[in-house]
């Protein structure tokens, strides 16, 4: 990891929940993290447990339910409808308290303390919704404007041909700056590897289709490019106009992997890239992602169930279940020092290739409704040691800190 403490993403209170009538899906429930320039970002647990959701909320590809999504400092992100559901609440619990009403002046207490509600969140949705729509263009204008506090100068200094070879190169990058949307700096690794890839475009079309979106013109540039990609990625120029269908899974995936460096991101959201692959091809992937890390400076948040695979390749480690994050500590604390029962329950699962201790291996079973009692004593997420977080109530807590010590 670089050292730097920089924060490029910030997660504060996410949440993503699907409706189905009157049933509600919380696949994400007040999740908060973040993520600084250079590192990687792990994130586990079990099938279902939202890890992928997150991913896919933090790229846009679903309007969060609440909750904010910050991405060099811009925010990308608000939940709009939370703050909906706040203002129909506060009709209803206003209504409700007006028919038990017993005086004028109660009656207008109530009716004050409902329109203040509503005008403050009205205020927060009005707020929210103008920084989702327009977090692109601000982020054009700032590049917008350091191209013109560096060309500008140069141009006006230059004279000749030197003049209006700066000219053309300085037009050329004002039309890609204005084309730019900051959503494009985070690009995303899809699980799997043969959906992800459209059948009926070559491997060019495939990894070319962002530059051309974003505006690149050039025929020769976008070529040019495209072959560095894959090479980069290990593969050869000659799978350029072949199709996705003629390759294997391994392939297929470092296709995906071209398709998300090209677009020069500062943030890759890797979403299991290598659950569905050989066991040789994983560790193939996860070098190049290595490799890839060390020569850009990415910073990867890396979805995972393979915790081992998660160890190696994190610098911290998030643990969610059921939608909520359970514990979050760098990679070596995490391991050397579990304490949710859940991430004890994940480690015991590790199969280690020696007979021997896997004959004496004991797994850990993790039953929520035995481990914790949550009837009066509610949980929240709190630091346990610095850097190292835990969802507890007081009690565990104080049990935690024992531990510790």
């Amino acid at each position: 990891m670089q050292n730097n403490n920089e924060v490029l993403l910030k997660v504060e209170n996410l949440c993503q929940y699907f409706r189905s009538g009157t049933f509600v899906n919380k696949a994400v429930d007040n999740v908060s993290f973040e993520i600084k320039k250079g590192e990687v970002f792990g994130l586990v647990g079990e099938s279902g447990c939202g890890k992928t959701t997150t991913g896919r909320s933090i790229i846009k590809l679903y309007n969060i339910t609440g909750g904010n999504v910050y991405f060099k400092g811009i925010r990308i992100a608000a939940g709009i409808q939370s703050y909906k559901d706040a203002i129909e609440k506060a009709k209803a619990d206003a209504k409700e308290k007006l028919a038990s009403a017993k005086s004028d002046a109660e009656k207008k207490r109530i009716n004050d303390e409902c329109n203040a509600i509503v005008a403050e969140n009205k205020a927060k949705l009005k707020e929210a919704d103008y920084d989702q729509k327009h977090c692109d263009r601000a982020y054009s204008d700032r590049l917008v404007s350091n191209l013109k506090e560096k060309f500008l100068p140069l141009i006006e200094k230059a004279s000749g041909d030197e003049k209006a070879k700066l000219t053309a190169e300085y037009k050329e990058a004002l039309h890609k700056a204005k084309r730019t949307k900051l959503v494009t700096q985070i690009q995303m690794i899809f699980q799997d590897p043969i959906a992800s890839l459209d059948p009926r475009m070559t491997v060019r079309e495939i990894i070319a289709e962002g530059l051309i979106i974003q505006g690149e013109r050039n025929k020769e540039i976008i070529d040019q490019k495209v072959f560095e990609m894959l090479e980069l990625v290990g593969l050869v120029r000659e799978h350029a106009s072949r199709y996705p269908h003629e390759f294997s899974g391994g392939q297929r995936q470092r296709i995906g992997v071209a398709r998300a460096i090209i677009m020069n991101p500062d943030l890759i959201i890797a979403d299991e890239p290598v659950s569905a692959l050989d066991v040789s091809i994983q560790a193939q992937v996860i070098n190049l992602l290595n490799d890839l890390r060390e020569k850009f400076g990415l910073t990867i948040l890396f979805i995972a169930h393979d915790l081992s695979v998660v160890k190696y390749f994190s610098d911290r480690i998030g643990v969610m279940y059921y939608g909520k994050m359970v514990e979050l500590a760098s990679s070596d604390e995490l391991f050397l020092n579990p304490l949710h029962p859940y991430t004890r329950s994940l480690l015991s699962a590790i199969p280690l290739p020696d007979p021997i201790y896997e004959k004496q291996r004991q797994r850990i079973v993790y039953n929520p409704l035995a481990a914790h009692d949550y009837s009066i004593d509610k949980p929240t997420f709190r630091e346990v040691k610095p850097g190292h977080f835990v969802q507890c109530n007081e009690a565990e807590y104080q049990e935690y800190m024992k531990i510790l010590k």
